[in-house]
């Protein structure tokens, strides 16, 4: 059980830092859609006890107010 828990401890560590080199080349108007997607999908997530629904509305509604902000 514990092998299984650092290789998945493992595997966000490299998507982590991947995703993070990913955004050198974005705008600022694509970095402020991308966090605003997530935090509107860990919002959804929060307000609809982990529903997938409300995760992805978040997220949508998320990323639309992160890309129109300093427009």
């Amino acid at each position: 059980m514990k092998m299984i828990y650092r290789l998945a401890q493992g595997a966000v560590a490299i998507v982590m830092l991947l995703s993070v080199a990913s955004c050198s080349n974005m705008s600022k108007q694509d970095k402020n859609t991308a966090i605003g997607a997530s935090i509107g999908a860990v919002g959804g997530a929060v307000l609809t006890g982990g529903g997938t629904v409300g995760t992805l509305g978040g997220a949508a509604i998320g990323g639309i107010i992160g890309h129109e902000i300093k427009k």
